[in-house]
């Protein structure tokens, strides 16, 4: 067997032996899979990269959870078709991830209505027995003439409906940043979507959300524990190993924002990457979980280095700017204080699995 196919092999024994959640440091299982191969001493260049067992992983977790995501979407779309008919008057257009079955445990569903009274949306759910509680962006009273135009309601799903004045329903959809034209579904469309959609076999909702969840939660879990064996200068970092700053910064991100279930993610996970490619710890990490994270997750771990230059005053102006521009730019500078102070030593923190678990209760939520 040649060497590249024998590393192969290694890395995807590994990744079988962390999925299954009987190996839970990478490096211990790359040994273990290594001695089913090799007869002699195992060398260091025998064994694959961590990030070699990192992409086996993915591959084996994403081919595990294909047939509970293939029927997760299915739900989601039939709920998002049970509203739009609900809105049938309204011309309501499905949009975003759930129309391009992009969508992961956190899901939002976006609907697109056109009416010149907002009002008149309400009244149609409200009419229809939608059991919900809506909450109109940046306003506190029912007044149209002082709505927003984008409203938010919690049913089975959230719901994001954007209002667009009827005159704009015949007109091409595009996107504000790119100019490029926006998918969207009509309820008849969806309809249609939904028939020719191959699904597997039906599974129960709490069995499906679990095994999503628990999946991701493998793969942090994997990523978090080799953090223990990565030191760095021990002027700029005292408090020793990186796993020990990461749970750090976690326990100080969750006295501040204790429900911002992305926040303290991010939190946790900023530094994974250290453990894959310390020359770029940031593309390392995001490569690793990009695929498991929500946009704003991924957006706060990129720029926290960012946000720290922002403290020490080295960052342009320019960039600054480029950074406040985000909405979540509070909690950016926000990461980039827990950041900094999560250097003391001796201090007792949350283990891996009380922090995982903590933020794995928010997700149930």
């Amino acid at each position: 067997m040649g060497r590249h196919k024998l590393r192969k092999r290694i890395a995807l024994e590994a990744a079988r032996l962390i999925h299954t959640r009987r190996e839970g440091d990478v490096f211990r299982a790359k040994m273990k899979s290594a001695r089913q191969f090799y007869k002699g001493e195992i060398k260091p260049f025998d064994l694959p990269k961590n990030s070699e067992v990192y992409k086996q992983l993915k591959i084996l977790v994403s081919a595990h959870e294909g047939r509970f995501l293939a029927e997760y979407i299915q739900q989601v779309r039939k709920e998002s078709l049970r509203i739009m008919k609900v809105l049938r008057k309204f011309h309501p257009r499905l949009v975003g991830s759930v129309l391009t079955g992009q969508i992961r445990a956190e899901t939002i569903i976006e609907i697109r209505v056109f009416s010149d009274i907002t009002t008149a949306v309400v009244e149609a759910l409200d009419t229809a027995g939608v059991s919900c509680e809506i909450k109109f962006k940046g306003a506190r009273s029912c007044d149209s003439a002082s709505l927003p135009k984008v409203v938010f309601f919690q049913d089975s799903f959230p719901f994001e409906l954007t209002i667009y004045p009827l005159a704009m329903a015949q007109e091409v959809a595009t996107s504000p940043g790119t100019g490029r034209t926006i998918d969207q579904a009509d309820t008849d469309q969806l309809d249609k979507l939904i028939d020719e959609y191959c699904s597997p076999t039906p599974l129960g909702e709490a069995a499906l959300g679990s095994e999503k969840i628990l999946d991701y939660f493998r793969i942090f879990e994997s990523l978090l524990l080799p953090l223990e064996t990565v030191k760095e200068n021990i002027e700029l970092h005292p408090e020793g190993d990186l796993l020990y700053h990461s749970l750090q910064t976690f326990d100080l991100a969750r006295e501040r924002l204790p429900y911002d279930e992305e926040f303290l993610l991010a939190a946790l996970m900023h530094d994974v990457g250290k453990a894959i490619d310390p020359a770029d710890h940031i593309s390392a990490g995001l490569d690793a979980i990009g695929m498991y994270i929500t946009p704003r997750v991924a957006w706060l771990i990129e720029h926290h280095v960012e946000a720290a230059a922002i403290r020490d005053g080295t960052l342009g102006a320019r960039s600054r700017r480029r950074l406040e521009a985000n909405e979540s730019f509070g909690e950016l500078m926000l990461l980039a204080e827990c950041d900094n102070k999560a250097r003391a030593v001796g201090v007792a923190t949350s283990d891996v699995s009380d922090a995982l678990e903590y933020i794995r209760g928010l997700s149930d939520l």
